[in-house]
């Protein structure tokens, strides 16, 4: 059976929205180790494999704004797809306290390998449906876990991640800070922009409108969590996008 390194939901549907969820899975293909990157079942259960509760928001929102969306069907641990191929932590061998067995030892013929079966596929495919309109816009969903080993908790529901292109970020953090129950950050709990991540790629350098969202996992762990905050988001995003006329 032949393998697939992303799904594309509603490819056909015709809102100028591209949702993409970079890290919506934990798998690792079976010509990566057999299918084992050596790692703890609890360990891949974990954001350090994935963006746990990403995937069911973006489903859910490419529902509710009729807009395609991409998954990738590959672990960040495999390798990561919101990172450029020179990045030096594109393939990770140790992250938050968990060391990766499977890629202590990989070198540049493996790290080759890896970019051409997912990471440059998936990109391709990006940039085959970011250029079916003229104004896409793209729609980066995320989750962060709301603590680090050894580190404080993260305050924040919800973050909108932005570098130099803020022009749907701005008004949107606005629009959010007007929710009494969100604690909404800016650029948390890390800053919005690395050279040759996925919305560098697809969207700042090509000039496209765009949005990273980030949401604390544990309020998107399940299904009904997932769905609650999509049907939450759409109408704002939507509302958002109109006002700034962009």
């Amino acid at each position: 059976m032949t393998y697939h390194p992303y799904h594309i939901l509603g490819e056909d549907r015709p809102s100028r929205w591209l949702i993409t969820c970079d890290h919506a899975a934990n798998t690792v293909p079976p010509c990566v180790g057999n299918g084992d990157l050596g790692v703890s079942p609890g360990d891949m259960a974990r954001h350090i494999a994935y963006d746990v509760g990403a995937a069911g928001v973006s489903r859910h929102l490419s529902e509710l704004l009729d807009a395609p969306a991409i998954l990738s069907n590959f672990s960040r641990l495999v390798i990561d797809p919101n990172r450029g191929e020179d990045d030096p932590t594109l393939v990770m061998k140790l992250y938050d306290g968990t060391v990766i067995p499977a890629n202590r030892h990989v070198d540049q013929a493996e790290r080759d390998r890896r970019l051409t079966a997912f990471h440059r596929p998936y990109h391709r495919a990006i940039a085959q449906l970011a250029a079916r309109q003229a104004n896409t816009v793209i729609l980066a969903m995320h989750s962060y876990t709301p603590q680090l080993q050894g580190r404080e908790k993260r305050p924040w529901h919800i973050a909108i991640l932005h570098d130099r292109d803020s022009r749907l970020a701005t008004p949107l953090i606005a629009r959010l800070r007007q929710e009494p129950d969100l604690c909404v950050g800016e650029n948390e709990p890390y800053g919005g922009h690395l050279d040759g991540d996925s919305i560098d790629r697809h969207a700042v350098l090509t000039g496209r409108v765009n949005v990273l969202i980030e949401i604390r996992n544990d309020l998107i762990e399940n299904e009904d969590q997932q769905r609650g905050w999509a049907e939450r988001l759409a109408p704002i995003l939507t509302e958002t996008l109109a006002k700034t006329g962009l």
